[in-house]
């Protein structure tokens, strides 16, 4: 096992919903980013911050 690898995600805190809006956010954006902030091992904010390019 490396370094930092958690086993069968062993009390797992990331909840089906949070990856589910995780996944919505990345295929909803064509540029731009994906923020997760994590406090105490658990996920606390998600933020999504879409650049527009102008022609």
């Amino acid at each position: 096992m490396q370094k930092g690898e958690q086993t069968k995600r062993e009390g797992s805190r990331i909840s089906e919903k949070d990856l589910k809006k995780i996944v919505e956010y990345i295929e909803e954006i064509q540029f731009g980013s994906v923020s997760v902030v994590i406090q105490n091992g658990k996920i606390i904010q998600i933020e999504k911050n879409e650049k527009i390019r102008l022609s």
